[in-house]
């Protein structure tokens, strides 16, 4: 999860490895560097899915997501099967619930494709998806992959994930020092810990809490902890401030000396499924085929408050290696397949503003392609 200019040493090296690893300079043109084609596919009405579609850019934290019938849209199998290779940098986090769940429901199976999940970090996956090496990368347009695509490689943002639900803690956690409010932490110079460094697309609500507290990015040392380290850190003072996951933040809440400030937008989903040229150029069908399927699994089990039914959180914990309790610890998540307008343009300000990516920014169909989830829940696209 990384971006464009990569002027930190850790970024400089996934690009040059990148670059090697693809074969190429900055400017050659070849298989690798082809441009997704934009053929005229006719689309097709879709049962159940009438009003699947919500205007990009509507960014209002009370849009409903888009939502077809349970158990739509129907599934159209592949005339030839396909095998696919999905990588995530985690197999048992809950944002994973959707995509394990539709494996272990035979949802993929329905439309001809044989998906394969392995674990492996965004910044090596990254690279094999530039190659075709891999099909699938569930992951974020982090900086390494606005890297990518400024060196020339087709690789495109598809489908969104989840947005935190708004009573959500997920995010920016801080100490109270002095019996102070929320509203008066002073961030600057703080040592803030968290799980990724500052290429992660998790920056952008971080400089929006920055922001709010007239704190810039290069005003805050960063220190990069592990998942248990960062709770461990926060706790014995090590660490000012955090970005806390489900269900670590649970272990500060209703505590007088810690405070939340922050955490993803409502309504806006920083991640989810990006493809590389096997999908976005040499078979366009199984790339819709992929999100068909993981949309029907969405509206048939995430759709609404899915920790509403213990069977199904047994069912999911079980699916996800986890623990039923885990998961009814915190809010269940807004699962959203669509992408909001101009979500790239404001985490590539962040990375120019933290010096993790070079100006200027990559127009928005540089990095996102809609068209996949159109075709699946049957949008014509102006």
């Amino acid at each position: 999860m990384a971006r464009r200019g990569f002027l930190t040493t850790t970024a400089l090296l996934a690009c040059t490895a990148l670059l090697a690893a693809c074969g190429g300079g900055s400017s050659d043109s070849g298989s690798n560097r082809s441009k997704t084609p934009q053929p005229k596919r006719a689309i097709e009405a879709v049962a159940g899915c009438e009003k699947a579609w919500t205007d990009p850019a509507d960014l209002a934290p009370t849009r409903k997501p888009a939502r077809c019938a349970a158990g739509s849209p129907a599934a159209k199998p592949l005339a030839q099967k396909a095998k696919l290779t999905v990588t995530a940098g985690s197999l048992s986090a809950e944002y994973l619930g959707p995509l394990r769940t539709a494996i272990a429901k035979g949802e993929f199976a329905k439309e001809g494709l044989d998906v394969e999940l392995k674990q492996m970090p965004a910044t090596d996956a990254i690279t094999l998806l530039a190659k075709g090496q891999v099909d699938v990368l569930y992951s974020a347009p982090e900086a390494g992959m606005v890297n990518a695509v400024k060196q020339g490689f087709d690789i495109k943002w598809v489908a969104g994930n989840y947005s935190a639900a708004p009573e959500s803690r997920t995010g920016v956690w801080a100490r109270v020092k002095n019996g102070r409010t929320g509203d008066a932490v002073d961030l600057k110079n703080a040592r803030f810990g968290t799980l990724v460094g500052k290429t992660s697309v998790i920056m952008y609500p971080i400089q929006s809490v920055l922001a709010r507290h007239k704190t810039k990015p290069t005003e805050v040392s960063f220190q990069q902890l592990d998942g248990a380290g960062v709770p461990e850190a926060f706790k014995n003072g090590g660490i000012d401030a955090a970005w806390l996951l489900d269900p670590v933040w649970k272990d500060f809440e209703g505590k007088p000396e810690y405070t939340f400030l922050g955490g993803q937008p409502v309504g806006e989903p920083l991640g989810g499924m990006l493809y590389g040229q096997n999908l976005l150029e040499k078979n366009r069908d199984a790339g819709v085929a992929f999100l068909r399927a993981l949309i029907r699994t969405v509206n048939t089990y995430f759709a609404g408050d899915y920790k509403q039914d213990p069977a199904f959180v047994e069912e999911l914990a079980t699916t996800l290696g986890s623990k039923p309790e885990l998961l009814k610890a915190v809010p269940a998540q807004v699962v959203d397949w669509e992408i909001r307008g101009g979500t790239t343009d404001r985490v590539q300000s962040m990375y120019i503003e933290g010096k993790v990516i070079e100006a200027p920014a990559l127009p928005e169909d540089k990095l996102v392609d809609r068209s996949f989830y159109a075709e699946a829940v049957g949008h014509t696209m102006p």
